[in-house]
Parts: structure tokens; sequence; C-alpha cells
């Protein structure tokens, strides 16, 4: 039985380019995978077909050569396909189905590392650091300047970070020839992994630099100064660019993150900028009115009027007196919240008095009046 033509198998013309044929043959081996096309089977033969067209029509020489020749061209000894293209056993379709893998997924798998050549391998960048800061809340109100010392892996000195002694130079690692990967195939799937010599470096050290090892970098205590805005809040994360590790032989150098913490206030409560601030109030203040002094959270003192028959758990508003916005946006307000006090250790006198009033209170107080109403509602219920 004749063969096709191999242009005629991708579906192209003969005039096309090695673009339009490799589109071709991706169009070909997704419509024609055995995968795909279980009820089909002529679909494995098929797929195999376009395979051997592809590897023809792929290399400018054999090409040129069928081009003018046909399928003479590689018969009789003329520099036919590599060996095995024409055999029908499952090894052919395992070579067919990873060169479809590699065609596909080469690009996202860091494409062309088959074969080798020593390519440049990318720098290894230095990994990012963190770093926990605590602050107190009029820290987080006012900003501050701080410096700490960060223990992390310079660039080395001695080799520039190269990682070799004096004038010599890394060599290309000789298992992936310097793509930092190697690949081995498994049954119908090319599995790619990093390279176990160089641990993905794609070069090798063969005489390392005494100081740092051939690793390019060495441990180093640093002190950095590090401006903190006004109104940080627990999490707020701050991000200085090249201030992490070193890279490896080089690379790039990490970030360093500042993480921070805002400590617990012994009179202010935070709740993004307001502050809450609970103030304890006299009985008598809390019934006849007056003032009470309360602290700001920039050191200063404010007079709060507290209105006649003031309860418990009752709020003021102090407007702008709370935390700045982080990124401005004016400031929040304080929230004073009432705490009425039940005096204790009455002298005798305080206490003639208090029974005094208990006497002739009557119903000044709203509150225990609506309860008790409540439950003699509740009492009267239960016993019909």
């Amino acid at each position: 039985m004749a063969k096709r033509d191999y242009y005629e198998t991708l579906g192209v013309s003969k005039g096309a380019d090695a673009d339009e044929i490799k589109k071709a043959y991706r169009r070909k081996a997704r419509e024609l995978h055995p995968d795909r096309n279980s009820g089909n089977p002529d679909a494995e033969g098929q797929f195999k077909e376009a395979n051997e067209a592809y590897e023809i029509l792929k290399d400018p020489n054999r090409k040129a050569a069928y081009d003018r020749y046909g399928h003479a061209a590689f018969e009789g000894g003329m520099g036919g396909p590599r060996p095995g293209a024409h055999a029908a056993g499952q090894g052919d379709f395992a070579s067919a189905f990873s060169d479809v893998f590699e065609d596909l997924f080469g690009d996202f798998m860091g494409g062309g590392a088959r074969g080798g050549g020593g390519g440049r391998p990318r720098a290894t960048r230095g990994s990012d650091l963190r770093y926990n800061m605590r602050i107190t809340l009029e820290e987080a109100f006012s900003g501050l300047q701080k410096t700490i010392t960060v223990p992390t892996a310079v660039r080395c000195g001695t080799c520039d970070g190269k990682g070799t002694e004096g004038a010599s130079e890394p060599a290309t690692c000789p298992t992936c020839a310097g793509m930092g990967k190697v690949r081995a195939q498994q049954g119908f799937f090319t599995v790619e992994r990093t390279c176990p010599t160089c641990s993905g470096a794609g070069q090798i050290i063969k005489n390392p630099c005494k100081t740092c090892g051939g690793g390019g970098r060495v441990e180093k205590e640093r002190q950095l100064s590090v401006n903190i805005p006004t109104g940080v809040e627990t999490g707020t994360r701050i991000r200085l660019s090249g201030e992490g590790e070193a890279g490896l032989r080089g690379g790039p150098t990490g970030d360093l993150y500042i993480f921070i913490e805002v400590q617990d206030h012994a009179l202010f409560q935070r709740d993004g900028v307001n502050l809450y601030c609970r103030v304890p109030v006299a009985m008598s203040t809390a019934a006849l009115g007056g003032e009470v002094e309360v602290p700001t959270i920039d050191g200063g003192r404010s007079r709060v009027k507290v209105p006649a028959g003031s309860q418990t758990g009752r709020q003021m508003r102090l407007r702008s007196k709370g935390m700045p916005a982080l990124r401005g946006g004016g400031s929040g307000d304080m929230m004073i919240e009432l705490s009425v006090e039940t005096p204790v250790n009455l002298t005798q006198r305080q206490k003639e008095i208090l029974r005094e009033f208990d006497k002739i209170e009557a119903d000044n107080n709203p509150q225990g009046d609506s309860f008790f109403r409540k439950v003699k509602g509740f009492w009267d219920g239960m016993t019909q």
C-alpha cells in the first residue's frame, strides 16, 4: 500500500513554512491521539503516521530531500527517519507520545532542554526574609524610625558572589548540560526534574571559594533603619525591596518583609482608626450630671460632659481623637464609654443618706420599673 503524501497527512500545502507545519501537526496530534479516540481502532496508526510526517518535514534537510525525491529519499539507505520510526511496537508509540508532549508542552517546562546544549542558567534569586516587629499603640499613632538587626546571607566579598576561587569560572554541569533540569521517560510520559548534580543551578564549582564554600554568599547580621508610618496596625506588612538574602552565585537579592504587631494598651482599645476608652463615673455624677477628665492617645486631656441620668454603657464621641489613617484621609474618633460605679466602704452617715434616698426615690428608676413590669407579666402568664 502506497504511503500518503506527508503534506496531505498533516493537511498543509507543499509551500508551508515551519510554523504552519508545526501548528498543523499540533492540531493533528490533538485530533488523533488514541486517548481521545478509544472507539477508533485506526487512531494509533494515524497518530504514528502524523508523527512520521512531522519528523521529516520539521527538519529543513529532510524536508528538502522529501520535496525533491518524495518517499524514495528515505529508502535504501538515503537517510531515513531515526531508528524505530516505522516500528509498530509500543516503544515507538511511547517515543511518538514523547514528541507530542515535547511540542505541546515544552514551552511550559522550559522547552529546548531535550538534547542539552549548555544554555546559560538563570541566576537563583535570594530568599525573602520576615521580621516580626512589636510596637506600642503610641508608636503606631505617631510613627517612628527604628533600627533592627537582621541575620541574613550577603554576597561573598572574596569571590564577589561567583562562588569560585580566584579567576576560575563555574563549569557547565555535565549532567544537564547547563539547563538545571533533566528529563526521564516513564512509559508514555516525559518527566522533568531538577538536576541532582547541580541542584538546578546549571553549573558546578570545581574550585570553590574558601570563604563561602562555593555558595557565593556568607551569613552576616545587618543593621537596617526602618521607617514605620503613622496608623499601622497589627498585620500591616512593610516591604523593603532588595534587603533579603543575597542570590545564589550572583543571583538577585530577595526582599525583607516587616510584619507589625501593635501591643495591647492599658487604657485604649482599638477598632480600625477608632479608639475606645472605658471611664468610671461616680454614681452621684451619673445621676446629677457633671464632667470627667479623660486622656487622649496624643498625651493630652479632654473634659467630657456627663449628662444627668447617664447609665453604664453610655457613649460619647470625641471627634478626630482616634488613630490616623494609614495612607492619609484624616483620623478616627475616640469613643468614651461610661461605667457607673457603686460606692463601697461607706461611712455610717453615707449609709443613712442612701437609706433615706431609697425610701423617697419612688419612680426614679425607669429601667428597673420596666424590668419588673415584664417580670410580673411573665409570672402571670405562667400561672394562667
